[in-house]
């Protein structure tokens, strides 16, 4: 009886590793754009002779982002929408650029892990912890420092220097998805209802509502 609890408890553990990240790819390459039925991560994937070396690359990170919005950074993304060739391979790419005091709001990526590299400028990084303890793990990165957010759980960047400043990331997923915390809760469609914003972060109706109107 332990013998087979523990080899069930092992399966399960297995299971659990194998569904952490994007599938392992069983070809060399699934480049997405087909039209066939047969879809691999969502995606179908293209006839391998019709594959050329422009479905695995992308232009134009070398260009500065427009942080001209309200939260002085942009987010120039390269995943598999970008680059059908990431399909099936687990791994995307980002350039985040920052205005003085711009920030990349808290948010999260539900389907990955990211590590963050400074390029120029004066970063301060952090991430949150999960319930109960929500501790706050925060350090400021100087060009050529390297930063890791865990998979899904909450984190932001904030330019602290005095000029723009720019940083690259990699992410464990062709498609990690993001959801930025401020979007989500007050700019959902349909709204949540403003009392139970107003009950969760004990505010007045009036103050979530005038939350809702900016998103």
């Amino acid at each position: 009886m332990a013998a087979t609890i523990i080899f069930f408890g092992f399966l399960a553990l297995s299971f659990s590793f194998a569904l952490a990240s994007d599938p392992s790819p069983l070809q060399d390459f699934c480049v997405a754009g087909g039209d066939g039925n047969v879809l691999v991560n969502g995606l179908a994937c293209k006839d391998p002779k019709s594959v050329q070396a422009s479905d695995f690359s992308f232009s134009g990170l070398h260009m500065l982002g427009n942080t001209s919005n309200a939260v002085g950074s942009r987010v120039t993304a390269v995943n598999v929408a970008q680059i059908p060739g990431l399909n099936t391979l687990g791994i995307s790419f980002a350039r985040i650029d920052y205005a003085p005091a711009g920030i990349n709001p808290p948010h999260t990526h539900p389907r990955a892990s990211e590590i963050l590299t400074v390029l120029e400028g004066s970063l301060e990084v952090g991430f949150v912890t999960s319930n109960p303890e929500n501790r706050l793990i925060t350090k400021v990165l100087q060009k050529g420092d390297v930063f890791v957010f865990p998979i899904n759980l909450v984190h932001f960047q904030r330019n602290v220097g005095t000029s723009n400043a720019v940083a690259l990331a990699a992410l464990s997923s062709q498609n990690p998805g993001v959801i930025t915390i401020a979007n989500a809760v007050f700019g959902s469609n349909p709204d949540i209802p403003s009392d139970i914003l107003a009950k969760a972060f004990q505010l007045h109706k009036n103050v979530v509502n005038s939350l809702q109107s900016k998103f």
